[in-house]
């Protein structure tokens, strides 16, 4: 792919951290530790980098021995067989995700605190979640739940989802969630191929100010789903005004809490499958990603310890919903001591300084966000430092699409200016990062700092060599306890080695643009099955989009090459300007011209549309492929499910451009 290599903006040193903060980062402990107990020593985090992926064993090894992993059986050997995909961790090993989880157990810090758009802030302590989820663990067991079953949730972010999590995980039972914003569509294409056991649900749930009914949706999945003996209900919003649903074989979550138990754990293999979780669906039906118990417990441990360097009395507040990876990777938080915080609803609601004040009041030590939620806060002129002092938010980690330069600036003048903010890549897929971030090292403008340790992450051209200073595909050569252990009703391994092996035989290709600098710090250009070819030249999408919404008119875009056989491409530009702005021949000039001087010459598109909103899927991804299909005459029921959108409207205005350019051709 041909790009400029060193775009406008890029690279500016915003922060770097004191020798104080190196020094007391969980990461310099371990590289000590490592030193003192392994004999290895290394001065600098690529150094250590390096050790990693060449000693891929020795690592995850360390990994666990550093956090002194309970479990059973000898570590040896790491790997019974290395070939991707396929490999087989610690096979001689068991252990289990809650038990580990509760061993950091304080009466000193709370487990969890909870925030609901319909319920003042709460806190529960360690004692008390290890209680309800022993409890709980009990009478999944009485119900003849156990290791291998699969159980699923249609709940909010709520303190009962994660009791139920943790129950499942410590008899052994799979865990499978949707978030109850999904539709009944959405959500039996996932757990149709799963066939859970048992279902997890809530009546209602607030959100925006407004009570959501999700009892009949809850009819509509069990009259789907035979598999399902119990639904377990969490009560809602609603209930206090209208009873309990009437749903088949409905167990109240209070009864099932009710009965004390005794804290139980089953220790598993480690491959033992924890939780399946799903790709986005929004153009087929979504791949069914099995992790295992092992692989998430070494990898949360070194992603939330290591390179977010949380710590015992940290608080960590990850918005998104269930249905998100990110709600997954935020219990990992608890492997480290730290307490999450769990935030049920819209941030910008009843005002769009909510978010913040709740940061400020319960002292957040790190934020994790979307990248579009602090590109519109950007865009909205909120400044949080005039809302509250946020004197323990240190670190914000930004995630789902590139963070573009001039949103780094606003940060460091609208937030904090010592912020640590951490631009981080990963996806379901791996359930945690790629490329991401490290406290030890400075902080650049648009750039990811670091590829994750035990991650041999590259940038590989056609020929499939690696580059550096170059735009290429984003590859991992090693493998990871947190690939997928396999796709779940996947014969044969079909899908699975479609998705990621099949481009590099042996070399998981993710489906990135990345480029990684000499630094050692990478630039994402977005995916690469929505590049942008005009006249021979290839760029991501991403690059585009960081030139165009840097005009302050703009709030969203998105941009499609439409390449039809025997004919010239033809690529519009689709923007989502501030309130009350109309696209005029001035402003269609401002933004070709940048997209000109700032990004390509070719790439200036054809056609600039303003539309009301782009089309996102649920976890706000912008939907490139699927309006490219749609605008190359693909009809919308074959694109997208409305209900894996968070806009499902938006659609309408593509499907009637899609009719004015089937005419004009």
């Amino acid at each position: 792919m041909q790009a400029d290599p060193h775009p406008d903006g890029y690279g500016q040193l915003l922060w770097t951290p004191s020798a104080e903060q190196v020094a007391s980062s969980r990461l310099a402990h371990y590289q000590a530790w490592l030193a003192e107990h392994e004999g290895v020593r290394t001065t600098d985090y690529h150094g250590l980098w390096r050790w990693s992926v060449d000693h891929i064993e020795d690592f995850w090894a360390s990994i666990w021995r550093y956090f002194d992993v309970v479990g059973e059986g000898p570590l040896a050997p790491v790997l019974g067989q290395r070939e991707m995909p396929g490999a087989t961790w610690f096979p001689n090993t068991r252990l289990n995700y809650a038990e580990n989880i509760f061993r950091q157990a304080s009466a000193e810090r709370p487990a969890l605190l909870a925030r609901s758009e319909d319920a003042p802030w709460s806190e529960v302590s360690w004692a008390e979640l290890e209680r309800d989820t022993a409890a709980l663990a009990a009478r999944l067991r009485e119900l003849g739940i156990g290791p291998g079953d699969r159980v699923a949730s249609y709940m909010p972010n709520r303190a009962e989802t994660v009791v139920a999590f943790l129950a499942c995980a410590s008899i052994g039972a799979i865990w499978s969630s949707c978030a109850p914003d999904m539709g009944p569509t959405v959500v039996l294409d996932r757990l149709r191929q799963i066939e859970p056991t048992l279902l997890f649900a809530t009546d209602s749930y607030s959100y925006n100010g407004k009570r959501h009914d999700r009892a009949p949706q809850v009819d509509e999945l069990l009259a789907a789903l035979p598999s399902v003996r119990h639904v377990v209900q969490v009560s809602g919003p609603l209930q206090a005004q209208r009873g309990a649903p009437a749903w088949r074989d409905r167990l109240a979550w209070a009864d099932c809490i009710a009965t004390p138990a005794p804290p139980r754990y089953e220790r598993l293999p480690f491959d033992h499958p924890l939780w399946i979780v799903y790709s986005s669906g929004t153009t087929g039906l979504p791949k069914a990603m099995v992790h295992s118990h092992g692989g998430i417990v070494l990898t949360h441990l070194k992603t939330c310890a290591l390179q977010h360097d949380l710590r015992p009395g940290d608080r960590l507040l990850f918005l998104g919903s269930t249905g998100w990876i990110v709600w997954n990777l935020q219990l990992g938080a608890l492997f480290t001591g730290a307490s999450i915080v769990l935030y049920d609803g819209n941030p910008n609601w009843p005002d769009p300084g909510a978010l913040w004040r709740f940061i400020d009041e319960r002292q957040v030590s790190l934020l994790g966000c979307g990248a579009a939620y602090l590109i519109a806060a950007k865009k909205d002129g909120l400044r949080p430092r005039d809302i509250g002092p946020l004197k323990q938010l240190r670190a914000i980690n930004v995630t789902g699409s590139p963070l573009p330069v001039d949103a780094y600036h606003w940060a460091y003048e609208a937030i904090k200016p010592d912020l640590w903010l951490a631009s981080i890549s990963g996806g379901t897929d791996i359930a945690s990062g790629f490329v991401a971030c490290a406290p030890t090292l400075p902080v650049h403008a648009g750039e990811i700092q670091c590829a994750e340790l035990g991650v041999a992450a590259y940038a590989f051209n056609e020929a499939g060599q690696p580059v550096v200073d170059e735009v290429g595909e984003l590859v991992i050569t090693q493998p990871m306890p947190s690939m997928p252990v396999r796709f779940w009703n996947d014969e044969g391994d079909r899908r699975y080695r479609e998705s990621y092996f099949e481009t590099f035989p042996g070399v998981w290709r993710h489906g990135d643009w990345i480029r990684f600098t000499p630094r050692h710090t990478s630039v994402i250009y977005g995916r690469s099955d929505s590049t942008i070819n005009r006249f021979g030249i290839r760029m991501g999408t991403a690059e585009i989009y960081r030139v165009v919404e840097e005009l302050p008119e703009v709030r969203d875009s998105l941009v499609v090459d439409l390449e039809y056989l025997g004919r010239p491409s033809f690529m519009p530009l689709f923007v989502v300007l501030q309130p009350g702005l109309t696209l005029d021949e001035a402003l269609r000039q401002r933004i070709t011209d940048q997209i000109r001087r700032k990004a390509s010459s070719r790439h200036v598109p054809n056609e600039v549309v303003q539309v009301a909103d782009i089309p996102r899927t649920l976890s706000g991804k912008k939907m490139e492929v699927p309006v490219r299909k749609l605008l190359l005459g693909a009809a919308a029921d074959k694109v997208a499910s409305p209900d894996a959108m968070q806009n499902p409207a938006s659609l309408d205005f593509f499907v009637a451009y899609a009719d004015r350019l089937e005419h004009a051709r």
